[in-house]
C-alpha cells in the first residue's frame, strides 16, 4: 500500500513548467479537466432501457411493439408447408392464427402496405418511443430478409431428389427461424425487455433515430 501512495502521490513540478534536457515544455494546468467518452444515442438508449426494468416501458409500447412480430411470421408461413403438414403439433400451434394469416393473404398487396404503414407511420414517427419504433424496425428487417430464400426458391425449383429435399430443409430452417423470432420477440415485448434478433437488431439500430 506504501508504494502505491507513492507511485500516485502528486509530484510538486507539474504545477509549473516541465523541463527536460534543456527542452522547455507548455505549462500543465492540475485543474485542466478533459472530455469523457460519450456512448451512442442508439447504445445509450438501449442501456437506458435494460437498466430500468420491465415498469420502463408503457403497456401499449409493449402491445404495439409484440404485435409487430406477427407481420413477418404471417408473411413468411408458406416456408413451413413442409413442417406444418408432417408435423401436428405445428398444426395445433399454427391453427389459432389460421383466420388472422387468411386474412393477411387474401388481398396481394397486403403485405407491402402494411410494410409502408409500418416504416413511415411507426418507424419515421417520432411521436412513438424508440422502443415502439426499434422492434417495429426490427420486424420490418426480418421480412426483408425473406427476399433471399423467395429468390433462391423461385430460380432453383427442383420436383423431387436432393434438390427437393435441400429445398424442403431450407424451406423448413426459415419457418422455424420465423417462429422462434415470433416466440422470443412477442415474449420478450410482453415483459418490456429488448430483444435483439441475430443479424436483424444491428441493422434496425442503424435505421433509428
Amino acid at each position: 500500500m506504501a508504494i502505491i501512495s507513492q507511485l500516485f502521490a502528486p509530484l510538486p513540478s507539474l504545477a509549473g513548467t516541465l523541463t527536460l534536457t534543456g527542452r522547455s515544455f507548455l505549462p500543465l494546468n492540475p485543474s485542466t479537466q478533459f472530455p469523457k467518452p460519450r456512448l451512442s444515442r442508439e447504445r445509450a438508449a438501449t442501456l437506458v432501457l435494460q437498466s430500468k426494468g420491465d415498469d420502463s416501458v408503457d403497456a401499449s409500447d409493449r402491445i404495439i411493439s409484440a404485435v409487430c412480430y406477427f407481420y413477418p411470421f404471417f408473411d413468411g408461413i408458406q416456408y413451413g408447408k413442409f413442417i406444418i403438414t408432417q408435423y401436428q403439433p405445428f398444426q395445433i400451434l399454427i391453427q389459432p392464427l389460421f383466420p388472422a394469416i387468411r386474412a393477411f393473404k387474401s388481398f396481394p398487396f397486403n403485405g407491402f402496405l402494411i410494410f409502408i404503414t409500418l416504416y413511415f407511420v411507426v418507424v419515421r414517427n417520432p411521436n412513438f418511443s424508440r422502443y415502439v419504433r426499434f422492434n417495429t424496425m426490427q420486424a420490418i428487417v426480418l421480412d426483408v430478409l425473406l427476399i433471399f430464400p423467395d429468390l433462391l426458391e423461385r430460380s432453383f425449383n427442383p420436383r423431387d431428389g436432393f434438390g427437393l429435399d435441400v429445398v424442403m430443409s431450407l424451406d423448413s430452417t426459415v419457418f422455424l427461424f420465423l417462429l422462434v423470432s415470433l416466440i422470443y420477440g412477442f415474449s420478450a415485448c410482453l415483459f418490456g425487455l429488448i430483444p435483439r434478433l441475430p443479424l436483424v437488431a444491428e441493422a434496425a439500430d442503424r435505421q433509428v433515430l
